[in-house]
């Protein structure tokens, strides 16, 4: 209930006003049953436009840090998250990577909608990169189609680092589902989830018509924290 009050009386109308998103291929959205929307990730507010702006209730999974902050701020950003329907989970790897796994497969379990970020992390420039093969394992596992998501500008609105969002228009462009029920009970061959996994950044790829590189995103925001770390004893000279 607190869900669809947040949704469709309190924050989704305020944000579909200021924002005046769009959306193209709704139809490709299942109208029952489980699927997994895989989207790429250009800027915190993805995790926020897209549940609000279709029908059906969906999940993300989001770092755990976003529900324990303190006091007021704390309290209000654990709501607005609840609210949008981000589900807390610890993204330290290992065991907690398996505990992810499982919360992702408790929601398809349940016949709802999945929204995953293949990348695993914000693009640090707009460039499409490698996809995890997490995603791959899910799909595989709870026998479910992958719908490609590409979101349109939130970059623009929302740039990493930014803590409140400008005024512009955002898009969301929905491709067709992805079938891999050919691969049924081939989830614990790695081979199989790279080409599972890379057969949907390939379908993001033509929808969104972003830049592509073969390259973690991780590892390119590893490569850009070293450069500035290295340039920052230069510039107290």
């Amino acid at each position: 209930m607190f869900y669809w009050l947040m949704k469709y009386v309190v924050i989704g109308p305020v944000i579909k006003a200021i924002f005046r998103p769009w959306m193209v291929g709704r139809r490709n959205i299942p109208t029952e049953g489980a699927a997994i929307l895989a989207s790429n990730h250009l800027s915190f507010s993805d995790s926020i436009f897209l549940p609000l702006m279709i029908d059906r209730r969906m999940a993300f999974l989001a770092k755990s840090d976003y529900f324990t902050g303190k006091g007021i701020k704390g309290w209000a950003t654990r709501m607005f998250f609840t609210a949008t329907g981000q589900l807390p989970i610890d993204r330290s790897g290992g065991k907690a990577s398996e505990a992810s796994l499982n919360t992702g497969l408790g929601v398809l379990g349940r016949g709802e909608l999945l929204g995953i970020y293949p990348e695993g992390t914000r693009s640090p420039d707009g460039t499409l990169y490698r996809g995890r093969t997490g995603i791959a394992r899910m799909a595989l596992e709870a026998r479910v189609p992958v719908v490609p998501v590409v979101m349109v500008d939130t970059g623009a609105v929302m740039p990493i680092g930014q803590r409140l969002p400008r005024v512009g228009r955002v898009g969301i462009v929905i491709g067709e589902p992805l079938d891999f029920s050919r691969f049924e009970g081939m989830e614990g061959d790695r081979y199989v989830l790279r080409s599972v996994t890379d057969e949907i950044m390939v379908a993001l790829h033509r929808l969104g018509e972003q830049r592509y590189e073969d390259v973690y995103a991780s590892t390119v925001k590893d490569r850009l924290a070293t450069a500035q770390a290295a340039k920052a004893p230069a510039s107290r000279h």
